[in-house]
């Protein structure tokens, strides 16, 4: 085969094997938040007990009322800190993955719940978890999965709630979302700001972008960081081991580079040798994202490892291998998955799976794009990551055709204004070595939203949300402080308002 052909067959398929190490990664934050909520729930007495557990029937269609079938929604409830009748209703806005009870059992959220006796009430998001439509997630099922929809859900779940428990205007609502939630929380503030007086969107991803090149660029630029274990010397060692890795597999050595990242198979095509160098690069991007969120990984720990021996002459490439090594055990896994044919398998899975893969990346094909390419000379890992590769998935799984893509997140920062949303008592919270920042609101705004944006200082992605932990950084410390204050002045205000 030649080399012109090899490059074109990785690059038809590079994305169709992305992203699985990464969203393994996201799983394992995922657990150790809900292990961390757990204790702070058992630490606060707050037991499941004092959890309902329901379903709302929702409309499929809220926009078309001639379509008269609806699917389960699950939400939970939370009364353990609520004032009755009058106190606020805090709502947990569920994203691109199964909703936990500890969405309403602990968390920073939960901690204000207490502080202002709020009710306590979390929706899951359509086509997520367990809140699917009978009969999977074909295609045709998915064109009922859209941002706009799950605002609707909101509004109908906001009534529903409403009635169940005989609020009032005077019970005021404040929203809090983190990723894609946290747009959502933006945005239900923005159509909705009858139902919702404030919203607290934390790592907000709210301007829709086809090619999302930003995202590499911030995690080269947090890898320098020496204020969160980051250095210029680990940079260069990682941009010089993926370098090493693909000229391996460009001579030829697919063999002997199986065996030493101990891949599950050979990597002998060009599909499984793109899985390879995208499950090696999700390592960084991963940790990078949720550092100190990923247990024993973290910036300062990998960069140790493409660091450490290097005075002895170790090529970077084996210092890649051991951090590998690390990632697997961390997984506890014997090898690493390489095969393309696998992660087709997985795309195309249209059962109900908690993770929501294929539902995420079908609302990237049709509204938001974010796709992480590495086409420039800024990117650390592998440059055969091309926005071409990625949009041609959406034919391939969706039918949806790669020149639709820039009209639909046209439409999608039309519809909320992107990065400049002509709202106020939204607060945008972002960590500033998060990727995701870049498409969020990180500077205050004027008059009304003079105080709109917190920016941590070596924060990661949604770490505002999290529990408290004593080894906090400070700045994550004052960030939520920064965070109760805005919303005791909403509920001051909102008080103000309806006594006057």
């Amino acid at each position: 085969m030649t080399l012109s052909r090899w490059l074109m067959m990785i690059l038809f398929i590079d994305f169709a094997s992305s992203g699985r190490v990464l969203w393994k990664i996201k799983a394992r934050v995922r657990e150790a938040q809900e292990q961390r909520a757990q204790g702070q729930a058992a630490m606060l007495g707050v037991s499941a007990v004092q959890l309902l557990e329901g379903l709302i029937q929702q409309p499929l269609q809220h926009f078309n009322r001639k379509n008269a079938k609806t699917f389960p929604q699950r939400f939970f409830v939370n009364e353990a800190h609520w004032n009755r009748p009058h106190g606020p209703v805090f709502l947990y806005i569920g994203g691109e993955g199964l909703l936990s009870k500890f969405s309403v059992l602990a968390g920073h959220h939960v901690s204000m719940a207490g502080q202002h006796g709020a009710l306590l009430v979390a929706l899951e998001h359509r086509f997520y978890g367990q809140s699917i439509i009978p009969g999977g997630l074909e295609t045709q099922d998915l064109e009922h999965l859209s941002s706009q929809e799950a605002l609707a859900d909101l509004a109908a779940f906001h009534q529903h709630i409403s009635q169940k428990y005989n609020l009032t205007c005077r019970n005021v609502w404040i929203s809090f979302g983190g990723s894609y939630a946290g747009a959502l929380s933006a945005w239900f503030r923005g159509k909705f700001p009858h139902l919702v007086y404030g919203a607290v969107a934390s790592s907000a991803p709210v301007q829709a972008k086809l090619d999302f090149s930003a995202y590499n660029l911030v995690v080269g630029h947090s890898l320098r960081d020496e204020s969160v274990g980051g250095s210029e010397k680990c940079v260069k060692a990682v941009r010089e081991s993926f370098a090493l890795l693909e000229a391996a597999l460009l001579g030829g050595n697919e063999t002997q580079v199986g065996k030493d990242f101990r891949c599950c198979e050979t990597p002998k095509s060009p599909e499984d040798q793109a899985e390879l160098l995208q499950s090696v690069a999700d390592i960084f991007m991963g940790t990078v994202q949720y550092n100190e969120e990923v247990g024993p990984l973290t910036i300062t720990r990998i960069c140790d490892i493409m660091t450490e021996d290097q005075a002895e002459g170790e090529e970077a490439y084996h210092r890649l291998v051991k951090l590998s090594e690390n990632y697997r055990s961390m997984e506890k896994k014997s090898c690493l998955e390489v095969s393309w044919a696998k992660t087709i398998q997985y795309f195309n899975q249209t059962t109900d799976e908690s993770f929501g893969y294929r539902q995420w990346f079908y609302q990237t094909c049709t509204e938001f794009g974010f796709y992480q390419t590495c086409e420039d000379s800024s990117c650390l890992f592998s440059h055969m990551r091309t926005l071409q590769t990625q949009t041609q998935l959406c034919l391939l799984l969706f039918n949806i055709s790669q020149h639709t893509l820039p009209a639909n997140i046209d439409f999608t920062n039309q519809y909320y204004g992107g990065d400049q949303p002509q709202t106020h008592r939204v607060l945008y919270v972002n960590g500033d070595i998060d990727p995701w920042m870049t498409l969020s609101i990180v500077r205050n705004g004027t008059g009304e939203d003079k105080h709109r944006a917190v920016l941590i200082r070596g924060s990661a992605h949604c770490a505002d949300m999290n529990p408290l932990r004593s080894s906090d950084r400070t700045s994550l410390k004052q960030a939520r402080k920064e965070i109760e204050g805005c919303v005791s002045a909403w509920l001051k205000s909102a008080a103000q308002e309806y006594r006057d």
